[in-house]
């Protein structure tokens, strides 16, 4: 368990998040999950959709959240796009982007078809989804996408341990949450194999456990989509699970808005914030912003309290590690196609949102582009190459005293980093 300072500057922030979001909604925190229903400002014609969070919020210093939203009503921006009307969208159709528009959007449509034979993709989260791979299945199925099963060897489920047999507590929210990220990774690479690793629990030394399982069974990407408050402490986290050279680690900024979240803000991994993705008539054919639904809702960003910063970032407004360094989809109005049958919330297709989207999305485009260099921190590759990237330059998650912690602008950026993918040049190295 964490020991975060309640009295640091940062544990309040983040505190006075999770404070606020359980007065809001304390009758449903009674039942273990958090639901709201938000309204997408920026698009009026996106105003309609609300979706609520997949994972309760944390309880206690020291757990982590996940950060997956579900669409829960309105008509997104891949229905606005097909014509398909809010009342036609059911659990038996998908209601959100699939694998072809987020290669399009990206760049990746000839990478994804050819890359990615032999590389090994592994998701980290809590608890178990007994239906994982049979949700994934029919994910893969729907979209003409290669089986990627136990039984041909392109999937593998363990728990931090390991073990195949002894799983953590099965848990609905997180179910959600498993079958976004091994969705995600098969729509950006589906040539490539999945190992989901499932923390016993939400508690950053079990996930951060689970990471270190998943770099021990040969994994070079590794996805995190779950976040919590910063700490004194992150520094020995960092060290005891995140310190793999070689290794392409992704973590989610968060949903709360502005505010650098633990483990995003580590030194070693690529810290992911979030987009709103929509079609447009230029040449690329698609357009973003910053993802903002209000001042406690939409991308992470911001400068760490803690953590110190990487030698490759050179802004010179944060002293220490700043958050994000890429981005890619996060908006739920303009969220991404999931099959999810486990628990309440699992009853076919869904559309979700949330960082929790775009950090395997990231994950994934490491791992079309190749394995990283020996000895390499990959989250210092796009740096190196930031015109391989859609540099976003509209929007805001909040207010701040440097206007760039939370304001996009040409070049870097808190909430959007150096940009989103524009295909495999700035994530290889």
């Amino acid at each position: 368990m964490r020991t975060t300072p309640l009295n640091s500057p940062t544990s309040r922030l983040r505190w006075r998040r999770v404070a606020s979001a359980v007065t809001a909604t304390a009758a449903l925190l009674l039942t273990g999950l958090t639901t709201a229903a938000h309204a997408q400002a920026a698009d009026p014609s996106t105003a309609k959709v609300t979706w609520a969070r997949s994972c309760a919020l944390p309880r206690h210093q020291g757990e982590m959240a996940c950060n997956a939203l579900r669409v829960t009503g309105g008509r997104t921006a891949f229905q606005q796009q097909h014509g398909i009307s809010a009342k036609a969208a059911e659990a038996s159709s998908p209601s959100g982007y699939g694998p072809s528009d987020l290669r399009s959007a990206y760049g990746l449509t000839s990478a994804a078809a050819s890359n990615g034979s032999g590389r090994t993709i592994a998701i980290v989260d809590a608890y178990d989804d007994p239906n994982a791979e049979s949700d994934l299945a029919a994910y893969r199925s729907h979209y003409g996408l290669p089986a990627c099963t136990t039984a041909n060897g392109c999937f593998k489920k363990v728990s931090q341990t390991g073990s195949t047999t002894a799983l953590p507590t099965p848990d609905s929210g997180w179910a959600g949450e498993i079958s976004l990220d091994l969705d995600m990774a098969s729509a950006i690479c589906p040539n490539c194999h999945i190992t989901l690793v499932e923390a016993k629990s939400a508690s950053m030394a079990n996930l951060g456990t689970a990471v270190n399982e998943a770099v021990a069974l040969g994994a070079k990407y590794v996805s995190n989509s779950y976040g919590g408050g910063e700490s004194s402490s992150d520094a020995s986290y960092d060290s005891a699970y995140f310190n793999h050279p070689g290794v392409a680690i992704t973590v989610s900024a968060g949903d709360a808005g502005y505010g650098a979240e633990y483990p995003a803000a580590s030194k070693y991994v690529t810290a992911v914030g979030g987009t709103s993705l929509s079609t447009s008539s230029t040449t690329r054919g698609w357009t973003e912003s910053v993802w903002r639904t209000s001042s406690t809702e939409g991308t992470g960003s911001g400068c760490s309290a803690y953590d110190t910063k990487p030698t490759w970032q050179t802004d010179t407004g944060c002293a220490k590690r700043m958050i994000a360094d890429v981005s890619a989809v996060a908006d739920p109005a303009t969220g991404v196609s999931v099959y999810d049958t486990y628990g309440a919330d699992g009853q076919g297709w869904a559309t979700y949102g949330g960082t929790s989207a775009s950090a395997p999305i990231i994950a994934s485009v490491y791992a079309l582009a190749g394995t990283p260099s020996t000895g390499s921190y990959p989250a210092k590759f796009p740096y190196a190459n930031t015109s391989a990237l859609n540099d976003v330059t509209s929007g805001s998650n909040g207010s701040c005293t440097t206007s760039y912690f939370c304001t996009a602008r040409t070049g870097y950026d808190g909430p959007t980093g150096l940009g989103t993918p524009e295909g495999l040049g700035a994530f290889t190295g």
